[in-house]
């Protein structure tokens, strides 16, 4: 009688260099050989050599965290951008359109590559160019609102995923009164702020618009990885622009404003909410790394995940967090 073969410890550990040659090579490419992992934590991404052409990337989503239906419509705003001559890298189409692939139980997608470098936020140029492209995305993503795919606000990007770590029991029982203490407290400070800024318009985001994910060439720009693309206020494309001193971030902020108001307008309601964006970043990204934690390459590269001083410093910040919700909103002239 034949060994029964070991259970898979996680999805990925099914993703074995045969099964994405042969996806790859199941979209009409034929591979070479060359395949190459790429930094990314929550898919897996490869750059893969192609017989006669240019490589390609194919990007293998994790499985069970977006439906079908969510990856599509990241899909059709990447198109739709890059149809705007937008700097996007969009998915590449086969002969019949389609953008979405699946083999061996994963979904995935082949991309052009785009070589860059990280932008230069230092300089006022580069932000002033960062705000022109990103008044453009917005300018189509407020064209019509995903169906699919969640909105970035207090449920989804806060008190879910405060419910998560505290059900997840990975907080030092030491440090869990004083982190649900601040983390309730900086809750009630963003809903405030929500409600100063008041009836902001929600549209199609990027969503996760940091210098990591643009690439800068000679040509300016290339945006890309919207896998994080979801619906809310214009100003999560901007706010992780900026750094440093409050003085700083005006200034950065004014340049991207500057450039951002030649293609669409901004409303200036939105500078309540940096701060409460940035608070509810730090909470979510406390539980996306907790969610994940069972993915064997996440201890590798987060080994200061869930240690004491971990939590602790995630407690500090999140005070400084609340201090900075009691200050006016950034102030940036629009004339």
């Amino acid at each position: 009688m034949p060994d029964t073969p070991p259970a898979h410890t996680h999805p990925y550990d099914a993703l074995t260099p045969d099964l994405i040659l042969d996806a790859v090579d199941g979209t009409g490419r034929r591979c070479d050989g060359r395949l190459q992992a790429l930094n990314s934590y929550e898919n897996r991404v490869y750059q893969l050599g192609v017989e006669d052409d240019a490589p390609v990337i194919a990007k293998f989503y994790r499985p069970g965290r977006w439906p079908r239906a969510a990856i599509a419509e990241e899909h059709a705003f990447a198109l739709a951008l890059a149809a705007g001559e937008l700097p996007v890298v969009a998915p590449l189409q086969d002969g019949r359109g389609v953008t979405l692939h699946e083999h061996g139980g994963f979904l995935f997608a082949i991309y052009p590559r785009q070589r860059g470098r990280a932008p230069e936020l230092e300089r006022r140029d580069t932000l002033e160019w960062m705000g022109r492209f990103i008044a453009r995305i917005h300018a189509i993503g407020a064209v019509q609102a995903f169906e699919h795919r969640p909105l970035l606000d207090l449920q989804t990007f806060g008190e879910e995923p405060f419910a998560f770590l505290l059900d997840a029991g990975l907080l030092p029982p030491d440090l869990l009164p004083a982190y649900q203490s601040v983390v309730r407290q900086v809750l009630a400070q963003a809903r405030e702020c929500f409600e100063r800024a008041g009836d902001v318009v929600n549209i199609r985001l990027h969503g996760d618009c940091h210098a990591g994910n643009v690439l800068w060439d000679d040509d300016g720009p290339h945006f890309v990885d919207l896998d994080d693309a979801r619906g809310g206020p214009a100003v999560q494309d901007l706010w992780m622009l900026l750094s440093g001193e409050r003085e700083q971030m005006e200034q950065q902020l004014g340049a991207v404003l500057r450039g951002y108001r030649e293609f669409y307008d901004f409303d200036p309601r939105e500078l309540h909410l940096v701060e409460a964006l940035r608070t509810l970043r730090l909470i979510h990204y406390a539980a996306w790394l907790a969610r994940r934690w069972d993915d064997p390459t996440f201890p590798i590269n987060f080994p200061w995940f869930n240690t004491q001083r971990y939590w602790q410093d995630q407690i500090l910040a999140l005070r400084e967090q609340s201090a900075l919700m009691q200050e006016p909103p950034l102030r940036v002239s629009l004339e």
